[in-house]
């Protein structure tokens, strides 16, 4: 478990205010103008050190993502886009951070744009977090007042101005390219990679894109070291990690931990354990929808951190931990998850936009007892052609739940195909269909 003194996020809870004053009292802004002086190398190496990977759902190394934008500042300006559009399911963590810990992403916006050269952010939001974003706008408009962001930014000589920019509900956003189209007022759609962002993001220019949480962890570990985070957790999946827990728990939460925390110690311990005891669990999502579930008998051994959940075939994601147990319907779940992707699905792709339908309505003949055997093996090739075949990772996103389904569920799956042709199982069918079909041979 963590230690108290480890914890990055002390006001998760609000239990001491999120205003700016309060902020100082926990260190926020202490020695800003110290850490932007020992320059941008020096910045960008002790993030990699600390072997920060990407909080977003990639798990992407942050250090190396800022080494890709250019080192000098040419005739293109630069930018930093703060990823705050959170639609995964499950997933909340952003959301109490702008609400409780505002400084301390706004903080990591003027060190990273910094580390990338940058002088405009944007800060794209949810658009259902209205009050969210009205509360950060404060928040910014406090760190204005104090001098921390603006021209000659903690008395550094660099100037930043940040902006928030409202999406309009829609999961594809949370994508980074897709996010690039909104803010430029075009229709949220992802782009071909390559060009990467680092070099051609917003406008065309150098961007960086970020998730909240990673940007948020960043001045507590400059501050207190990259071997000081990186002694946390496991190694390649270091430092402190926000879960979010729901579903049939006793006490859903978001909690801070260490990555690599049991995933039943996690649920047991913060959660107020499995509703019905740990014996009634029948599955976990422990990334958020998109990944897939793992079922109790991998649940009961498994870590919480990047690698663990790769190696069974699931992922952290965005850590969003969704609990269920043997009182659901887990084919139902698991139609609605489809149901959802089949909706926020943009269309670009020919498999996602066909695949997703296809899979929701195989899904949900299933739960109605409507499907047959050929059906469940028309799934699986279903989800075959989405992944892999689509510009962004939203395919894979959408056929992942399904697969993890049909990996640790075939059977509840089977049990539903009652709706097989009669001729097939060579039963006694009254002439009510052409003769030749109830032959021997075509029987």
């Amino acid at each position: 478990m963590l230690k108290e003194e480890d914890k990055i996020f002390k006001n998760l809870y609000n239990s001491h205010g999120w205003e700016i004053n309060e902020s100082l009292k926990r260190d926020d802004w202490k020695n800003t103008k110290e850490i932007l002086a020992k320059g941008r190398e020096w910045i960008i190496n002790e993030v990699k050190s600390s072997e920060l990977r990407g909080r977003g759902g990639a798990g992407f190394s942050t250090g190396l993502k800022w080494s890709f934008a250019p080192k000098e500042l040419g005739s293109r300006p630069h930018y930093l886009v703060i990823n705050a559009d959170e639609s995964e399911p499950g997933t909340c963590k952003d959301r109490d951070i702008i609400r409780f810990e505002p400084q301390k992403l706004i903080e990591g916006c003027l060190i990273a744009a910094y580390a990338v050269n940058a002088q405009v952010c944007y800060i794209y939001i949810r658009g259902e977090y209205f009050n969210e974003g009205a509360r950060l706008q404060q928040a910014i408009d406090q760190a204005y007042q104090k001098k921390f962001i603006g021209k000659n930014a903690c008395e550094t000589g660099w100037n930043l101005d940040i902006f928030i920019h409202y999406g309009a509900g829609a999961y594809i956003c949370g994508e980074e390219t897709a996010l690039l189209e909104s803010i430029e007022g075009n229709k949220g759609q992802p782009r071909l990679k390559p060009p990467f962002p680092a070099l051609v993001g917003l406008y065309g220019c150098p961007t960086i894109v970020n998730n909240v949480e990673t940007i948020a962890v960043v001045p507590t570990i400059l501050r207190r070291g990259a071997k000081w985070f990186s002694s946390i957790g496991k190694p390649k999946n270091t430092g402190t990690k926000i879960f979010c827990i729901s579903g049939n728990v006793n006490s859903p939460c978001n909690v801070e931990e260490e990555m690599g925390i049991p995933l039943k110690e996690l649920i047991e311990k913060h959660a107020g354990g499995v509703i019905g005891g740990w014996d009634n669990l029948q599955a976990v999502i422990p990334g958020g929808s998109s990944m897939p579930l793992l079922p109790k008998k991998i649940c009961d051994t498994i870590t919480m951190d990047f690698d663990s959940l790769i190696a069974n075939k699931s992922g952290l994601g965005t850590a969003g931990v969704v609990v269920i147990n043997k009182d659901q319907d887990i084919v139902a779940c698991m139609a609605r998850i489809a149901r959802f992707y089949k909706h926020e699905s943009c269309g670009q792709c020919t498999p996602c936009r066909e695949g997703s339908g296809w899979m929701w309505r195989i899904l949900d003949r299933t739960v109605k007892g409507d499907a047959t055997h050929s059906d469940i093996d028309l799934l699986t090739d279903v989800t075959k052609q989405i992944e892999g075949h689509t510009i962004c990772a939203f395919g894979e996103g959408s056929a992942w739940p399904v697969q993890g389904l049909l990996r640790h569920f075939r059977n509840e799956l089977d049990k539903r195909c009652s709706n097989d042709p009669l001729i097939k199982k060579k039963r006694n069918v009254p002439y009510l269909v052409d003769q030749h079909l109830l032959e021997k041979d075509n029987a």
